[in-house]
């Protein structure tokens, strides 16, 4: 961790977490950890809440997830630019209902509008999720399309036009109940290598109750796939991500698990290696159960190094590496930094809530990352809360988060599901799109008075074209961000554009990229309110924006 500590800083954070929740208790060396987090935190100051419109049938977008238990979970939405307008085209998993391609028709700083584009390829049937990446590097966006049943690689044609790629490929699309994914490219591989997190054992006999393996497939020469890898044991993961957790070079691969279908599993951390196996007590993995829905990572006290935000049914959790640690000796700072959501805000205040889709990003562009937070009852659960609104939790300049959905115009008590925050009509405002359960999708456009901000997409020759494993390190007066390129996570849904800073009253920054293999660019100086390419040995070149 970066910054000092003190004894009168760790006192006054272990009274904050004391205040959060009532009868809740902080233990010291909790309270210190998190006091060096708040002393790492840059002085200029949060603004206020954004302002969201929703949008009257959802600008275009008809679209419903629905279906029975199997579709009680899943219900994901894959965000990306399929016909190179740079406006972010949207893919909804419909599990019951065919899945459904809507592509962006707004006006560039505009009203946001789409319309449904049908083809064999993506109205599939029993989709969960999706999740965008330019597998072949051909410039053109490729799509991972979980199922239950045979999930299927879409290949990108160009003008939102793609191809079912299982064959020629050679990808082995099983026969599971499959909800996450997840990408990671090793330096000498021409194809990434694709992990598949499973959730209940699908049988014959329709007996569900026992979670399934998970399974990666590894490319084989410069064409293909080889015969997947079994991991077990699997504990019935719903979201599963590669990152670079501790800056080794070599990213290994996050799981979290429902625990309602097990009762010796834990949490997952896989080692990755030519024999993956899950961190044990002797690495310094502690064991955690949760009923675990999504995974969020984001460095958000600038020491270099990602935290973790797992969703679940009660409290959430927010891990951050003890200090000092080399293993993955990970702590809980949910509640010592407001972000345990662990019951709804307004509405059902007593019961717990159900917790979904988490996304970090920077909503009101201040400088300081925001969570936005899907929830809702899995059907009928009685002991859960049935009026379960999103959060949406700003970040603070002392580390905190502050709970801001119904003063921003964000406030939902439908069954929300996958999500997507993200922005728009390019703008440089992050809007917000949420697939419900057995409802309309909805849409919220950002209208408020936001700070400044930039958008950075890294691109390198020859394979990983989008630098998957890259990190992006920005400098704006005193703040200091750091973003990890990464495929997969949240709650069967993600997205493939430009990674999004906001800077707050800043009118320039500082930015490099430290490439996949390791290589560290140069800063450049970049202006305000743009988004830029950065080609890898030929820097970043800016876009028009709506105002050219």
């Amino acid at each position: 961790m970066t910054g000092g500590r003190s004894d009168e800083r760790a006192g006054s954070v272990a009274w904050l977490a004391l205040g959060l929740v009532v009868g809740a208790a902080v233990t010291a060396a909790g309270a210190m950890l998190v006091g060096s987090w708040l002393d790492a935190a840059s002085v200029v100051e949060a603004m206020s809440p954004p302002a969201f419109a929703t949008l009257e049938g959802a600008a275009g977008i008809d679209h419903v997830y629905d279906g029975g238990f199997e579709h009680f979970v899943g219900g994901g939405v894959a965000v990306f630019d399929c016909d190179e307008d740079d406006l972010p085209d949207i893919y909804l998993a419909g599990g019951s209902r065919p899945a459904g391609l809507f592509v962006n028709e707004s006006e560039p700083g505009g009203e946001l509008a789409f319309t449904r584009l049908s083809s064999d390829p993506t109205d599939l049937v029993g989709v969960t999720g999706a999740y965008p990446i330019d597998i072949d590097s051909d410039h053109l966006v490729d799509l991972v399309v979980l199922r239950i049943g045979e999930n299927v690689v879409l290949r990108g044609t160009g003008d939102c036009r793609f191809e079912d790629a299982n064959e020629t490929w050679g990808i082995d699309g099983g026969d599971h109940w499959t909800v996450g994914f997840s990408a990671s490219w090793a330096d000498d591989d021409s194809l990434p290598t694709l992990a598949f997190g499973n959730y209940l054992r699908v049988e014959a006999s329709g007996d569900r109750d026992e979670c399934e393996d998970h399974f990666l497939l590894r490319p084989v020469g410069d064409t293909g796939y080889g015969a997947p890898v079994r991991l077990s044991p699997g504990y019935c993961a719903l979201s599963v991500l590669f990152s670079d957790w501790n800056r080794s070079g070599s990213p290994d691969l996050r799981m979290t698990n429902d625990r309602h279908y097990y009762t010796d599993g834990e949490e997952q951390l896989w080692e990755m290696g030519s024999s993956p196996a899950p961190y044990g007590d002797d690495e310094g993995w502690n064991q955690l159960q949760i009923w675990g829905m999504g995974i969020a990572s984001q460095d958000l006290d600038s020491d270099g190094l990602p935290e973790v935000f797992l969703t679940s049914q009660g409290d959430n959790k927010l891990q951050t590496l003890a200090d000092g640690a080399d293993t993955p000796n990970y702590q809980d700072i949910a509640l010592a930094v407001g972000v345990t959501a662990h019951r709804p805000f307004t509405g059902d205040t007593l019961r717990p809530s159900t917790a979904w889709h988490a996304e970090f990003d920077d909503v009101n562009n201040d400088g300081f990352v925001d969570l936005f937070v899907t929830k809702g009852n899995v059907e009928d659960q009685v002991d859960f809360a049935d009026e379960d609104p999103n959060n949406l939790l700003l970040g603070q300049a002392d580390g905190t988060f502050v709970e801001t959905a119904d003063v921003a115009g964000l406030l939902d008590f439908d069954r929300s599901r996958g999500a997507a925050v993200v922005d728009l009509n390019l703008d440089g405002q992050l809007d917000v799109v949420v697939v419900e359960r057995r409802r309309p999708v909805k849409v919220w456009r950002n209208v408020g008075d936001t700070g400044n901000w930039i958008a950075v997409s890294p691109l390198q020759p020859g394979s990983n074209r989008d630098a998957l494993g890259a990190w992006i390190e920005v400098e704006a007066g005193n703040l200091r961000l750091t973003r990890e390129m990464t495929v997969g996570g949240g709650h069967g849904s993600g997205e493939h554009g430009p990674i999004h800073f906001g800077l707050g009253p800043v009118n320039g920054a500082r930015v490099r990229v430290i490439w996949p293999d390791g290589e560290t660019g140069g800063w450049e100086s970049l202006q305000v309110n743009r988004r830029y390419t950065w080609e890898r040995g030929s820097g970043p070149v800016a876009l028009p924006t709506p105002a050219d």
